[in-house]
């Protein structure tokens, strides 16, 4: 499962660039206001309550949290969907692209560019997902034997140590559970979220495919109406300089 665990760390490492702070809150907000249309109380909504957590770890103000939740009672707004694009990147990586969207034709037409402009091509429903896994991941700030007992006492699957934290994977049912018995246990959670794990993953290791990789994944990345992206490389550090 180190896929996603490094793809999430690439994207930290990266950052998220001041200029794009906007860009980053609209993202955020989309999100947010897809997760409420299940309910707009987060102690009832674990959707929204993760959506707003993240948005919150991305200082968002406040103001603009409860605008997001109140596009569901606006009925004269434009109203989101969830459409999850599938593809195929430089080096025949697979890539799952989550979007919130109120205008597909305008969002499809984006996200095929992207891919076909930087050596991919967007693939047909059910092509790519096989290859993904959907789960649980929580980020915790903890690491060693206390914790994995912790974790999959509370019922998760799996536990990964990046350095002086612990990716903790979960069933997608179980992913409340788990968080919140691991907050229980007073643990510094830094995210979660519900996510797609690869099956396998693929070692990119020539540095021009690399470059081609991430360039398709910064110009989704700059899709407004991009919310994830989830994919089964992993990327040497050596190679992201």
């Amino acid at each position: 499962m180190s896929g996603h665990s490094k793809w999430s760390t690439i994207k930290r490492q990266k950052g998220a660039k001041d200029a794009a702070r906007g860009a980053v809150f609209t993202k955020l907000g989309n999100a947010i206001a897809i997760a409420a249309r299940a309910g707009t109380d987060p102690d009832t909504n674990f959707s929204l309550r993760l959506a707003i957590d993240k948005a919150k770890g991305a200082n968002m103000p406040a103001a603009n949290i409860q605008r997001s939740i109140d596009r569901v009672k606006d009925k004269d707004s434009a109203q989101l969907q969830e459409v999850l694009y599938e593809g195929y990147g430089p080096g025949g990586t697979a890539i799952l692209v989550e979007t919130a969207t109120d205008n597909t034709n305008r969002t499809y037409p984006e996200v095929k560019l992207a891919f076909s402009k930087h050596g991919g091509n967007i693939a047909e429903k059910g092509a790519v997902a096989f290859q993904f896994d959907h789960k649980g991941m929580i980020r915790v700030k903890a690491t060693g034997d206390d914790l994995l007992l912790q974790a999959l006492d509370a019922g998760a699957e799996d536990v990964q140590e990046e350095g002086d934290e612990s990716v903790v994977y979960t069933g997608a049912k179980d992913l409340a559970k788990v968080r919140d018995a691991l907050s229980a246990a007073s643990l510094e959670i830094t995210e979660a979220e519900l996510t797609y794990v690869p099956n396998t993953s693929i070692e990119v290791t020539d540095a021009s495919t690399a470059g081609k990789i991430m360039r398709l994944m910064d110009a989704l990345d700059d899709i407004d109406d991009v919310t994830n992206t989830h994919v089964n490389f992993d990327i040497p550090e050596d190679l992201l300089s």
